[in-house]
């Protein structure tokens, strides 16, 4: 892959070097320019402030002229350093050569990409490179940009990253690649990674990503959604962060689709299920819309391909405005001429209006494929905090489905169960009363729900630990309160379902 501009951006370093990809790794390794290594160096308030793309505090913790101050300058906050300080710590004529720094003025050298230190699940030090000021937490945070700059990690990178299903693989597909955060994740787990983007300097960046990152080169393939993947071509995984913002225009490469409302979330959605082999996942994060008269969760629906299982979950809602003025702030378009902002504002306005959108949601999208005859779909809303990462949690959701899905009110009851780890029982009601008005079960791992049962629900899942069946254990409890264990029996099952389907109890076997 030659070097890649777009515009006015500029050149990129060549992927092709990968021993001076390698040589470099390994000096920012040996000063531990790593995630960790940079909180040490900047502290905690200075680290976060990072973050939120404000400098100054890293820039008064590196006046020094240490080995890692001098690369936390250069390639973090992408300030001129002295040649002769570089060449002290990096392979420096290698990357001048190989494009990774340039000179400037005098006797200096600046980094021509930012690379920024990002920690793997299993404590892996890996570097995502992205385009100068557009690394969050880089030195020029998130303003008015090229439409083909790209960008580095953000908290939807993490998100994605976090709810995939982390198994081994033969073949995963990363579609959208940008800086290749999700397509380095796949790395660790796929024997075969594709990586697709629109963009060709996403393409390249990817690679510099992987390389730099000591991970294997992914295929590259240049073309929007599936276009780049033959027809007969399938995957165990597919994952995507896709440009979802549902925009006027197609402004800006890294986020604006180029269809109409949700129509690219849509499609990537329906158009996934006959890529995905037997069992295999697709997982996304996506904006849709909200639409006068009509349900969102139907709309949403309607999107899963037939064969496949999903999972949708609605994170946040925005109403218009607040989503308007978001990316309108995203794109540095508060800071244009008054006038020019209020127009981009009503265009953005117009749009929802002749498209009657009221409001616009953002979560995550599961499928799974599979051979059941009648396919399980949840949609959901869960804006309460969750732990990360969730990919253990979206794989057990859908082993939920299976066994639910095979058993029948008296498989239920013959049955083993387990409560899951760390789910605990609240006892709500006013202080003195004899009894609680209501029992809620609370997990304090993975999604972190909350579940309202009564007495014999919370007596049912406290004793649950694999050794009896359910039908006996209700019938204890039917002795204990005086209740027909025949009525019982029948009346518990869906309660019983309802534990296992939100993962408070389990299967034993």
């Amino acid at each position: 892959m030659g070097d890649v501009s777009h515009t006015s951006l500029p050149p990129l370093p060549s992927p092709d070097r990968v021993d001076v990809a390698v040589r470099l790794r390994d000096a920012l390794l040996s000063v531990s320019f790593t995630a960790d290594g940079m909180l040490d160096l900047l502290g905690a308030p200075a680290y976060a402030a990072l973050a939120r793309s404000e400098t100054v505090p890293a820039l008064r913790a590196t006046r020094g002229d240490t080995p890692l101050e001098t690369l936390v300058r250069l390639f973090l906050l992408q300030q001129p350093v002295p040649h002769a300080r570089v060449a002290d710590v990096l392979p420096v004529e290698d990357c001048l050569e190989t494009g990774w720094l340039a000179r400037t003025g005098g006797d200096e050298v600046t980094a021509t990409v930012d690379v920024r230190p990002y920690g793997g699940p299993d404590g892996e030090d890996w570097f995502i490179v992205s385009d100068l000021g557009c690394a969050v937490g880089g030195a020029g945070g998130i303003g008015s940009r090229e439409e083909g700059v790209v960008l580095g990690v953000g908290g939807a990178s993490t998100t994605l990253a976090g709810i995939t299903v982390r198994e081994p693989v033969a073949a995963a597909l990363d579609l959208g690649t940008g800086s290749g955060i999700q397509a380095l994740h796949a790395a660790q787990h796929a024997t075969r990674v594709t990586a697709t983007d629109l963009n060709p300097r996403a393409l390249h960046i990817t690679a510099l990503t992987l390389a730099l990152s000591g991970a294997p080169a992914a295929d590259l393939r240049e073309g929007s959604l599936f276009e780049p993947v033959a027809p007969d071509e399938t995957y165990d995984l597919i994952v995507s962060n896709p440009p979802f913002v549902i925009s006027p225009d197609a402004r800006l490469t890294y986020r604006d689709g180029g269809m109409g409302g949700d129509d690219l979330c849509r499609t990537l959605v329906q158009q996934s299920g006959d890529r995905l082999n037997e069992g295999g996942y697709a997982q996304f994060l996506a904006n849709w819309q909200h639409v006068e008269g009509e349900d969102w969760q139907d709309r949403l629906r309607s999107w899963v391909p037939r064969g496949c299982d999903a999972w949708i979950v609605q994170r946040e809602v925005q109403d218009i405005t607040q989503y308007a003025e978001l990316w309108l702030r995203d794109a540095g378009d508060h800071r244009s001429d008054p006038a020019e902002y209020q127009a981009r504002y009503d265009a953005w306005l117009d749009e929802f209006e002749a498209r009657k959108v009221k409001a616009v949601g953002f979560g995550w999208i599961t499928l799974r494929r599979t051979t059941a005859a009648e396919p399980s779909i949840t949609v959901e809303e869960w804006p309460h905090a969750v732990e990360q990462p969730l990919g253990d949690t979206v794989r057990a959701h859908f082993a939920r489905v299976d066994f639910l899905r095979a058993s029948d009110d008296a498989a239920l009851l013959a049955g083993h169960f387990r409560l899951t780890a760390e789910v605990v029982q609240e006892q709500v009601g006013l202080p003195g009363a004899e009894d609680p008005e209501h029992v809620v079960l609370r997990q304090n791992r993975g999604m972190r729900r909350a579940t309202k049962v009564d007495t014999v629900g919370a007596g049912f899942a406290g004793v649950c630990d694999g050794t009896l069946s359910a039908g006996r254990i209700l019938d204890a409890i039917a002795q204990l309160v005086g209740e027909d264990p025949v009525l019982l029996r029948d009346r518990t099952p869906g309660q019983i379902r309802l534990l296992v389907e939100q993962g408070f109890l389990e299967p034993a076997e």
